[in-house]
């Protein structure tokens, strides 16, 4: 902790330059941004309309709000944050989301929200027929399934026959910015149309266009999402700083280890290479013995008494 606080102060001068540059992404944002889309769609009406668009056939009469949430159910389980989370008049809930980058995570992103969702609806001793209706709503500006639809309707149903559906009260929406396809309303085809960059004269659009401008002209909102970039992105610089200087102490330990390893074995190797060129040596050695003292007139007992074996004393023999 100490490194840390000692090493970012050299991240000071990025702040100058990013308060600048983030001064002018702000200006540029759109409903696409998920920090714009939370503070907007906090408006109940502007929420509400667009859940309608989507569900026409959920009756909506009004909201209750929660940007934002953040649910937290244990210390050693993920947590989640949604960016809206809404209950109607009777309690079914509806989770709405921005989500601008394609993470090829989203199926499990959804199967993990709508189980946070229910824990937030289920207390202690509540029984399961209980649970309300739930909705998870991802407005995305890619078409995840390159089919051309604007809207993607998922419920659990029987593999075996699909006529059969299971009726948990669940539904899972993916809404697709990029869609080429006829159908959906016409004001929800604008609001995807404008998520995806194009204006349009559509009443609703309009109103959320609006919106958008008065978010971006809140000089605190605009402070605190420039504090917030800020802050991420001088932690990304420092995270992956650390992170390529561990990996470089990594590396040279790794190198270390993998250089003594390979001492040992050449070690081994010029060690077994050497005791062949000296066994070598003392065999030709105790051979020239051989020879010598059989030429003296010696006897193999002789020999054997000279510490000479059985084998080099034949071979003595074949030589003379």
């Amino acid at each position: 902790m100490e490194k840390q606080t000692k090493d970012l102060p050299r991240f000071q001068d990025d702040y100058a330059n990013l308060e600048r540059d983030l001064a002018k992404e702000w200006d540029s944002l759109g409903i696409d941004n998920d920090f714009i889309f939370y503070y907007v769609m906090q408006d109940e009406t502007l929420l509400m309309d667009l859940v309608q668009m989507i569900l026409p056939d959920v009756p909506i009469s009004r909201l209750e709000i929660q940007a934002q949430k953040t649910v937290d159910v244990g210390l050693d389980i993920h947590g989640v944050r949604f960016d809206i989370f809404a209950k109607d008049q009777d309690e079914r809930a509806f989770t709405v989301e921005m989500q601008v980058v394609n993470r090829h995570d989203l199926p499990k992103r959804i199967r993990y929200y709508k189980s946070m969702a229910d824990t937030q609806m289920l207390e202690k001793g509540v029984s399961y027929d209980e649970l309300s209706e739930s909705y998870v709503i991802m407005i995305c500006p890619f078409d995840m399934f390159d089919m051309g639809l604007h809207l993607y309707t998922f419920t659990y149903r029987c593999m075996e026959d699909t006529s059969i559906e299971l009726k948990d009260g669940t539904k899972s929406i993916i809404l697709n910015a990029a869609g080429t396809a006829n159908d959906v309303s016409g004001s929800l085809k604008a609001f995807l149309d404008y998520v995806a960059g194009k204006m349009s004269e559509d009443s609703y659009v309009r109103r959320v266009d609006m919106a958008v401008e008065l978010a971006k002209m809140d000089a605190a909102l605009r402070r605190d999402y420039i504090v917030r970039r800020q802050n991420q992105i001088v932690e990304e610089k420092w995270a992956r700083e650390k992170g390529r200087a561990e990996g470089r102490a990594e590396g040279r330990a790794e190198g270390r280890e993998e250089g003594r390893a390979e001492g040992r074995a050449e070690g081994r190797a010029e060690g077994r290479e050497e005791g062949r060129e000296e066994g070598l040596a003392e065999g030709r050695n105790e051979l020239a013995q051989a020879i010598r003292m059989l030429k003296d007139g010696k006897v193999q007992d002789d020999l054997i008494l000279a510490g000479i074996s059985k084998e080099t004393i034949d071979m003595a023999n074949t030589l003379i």
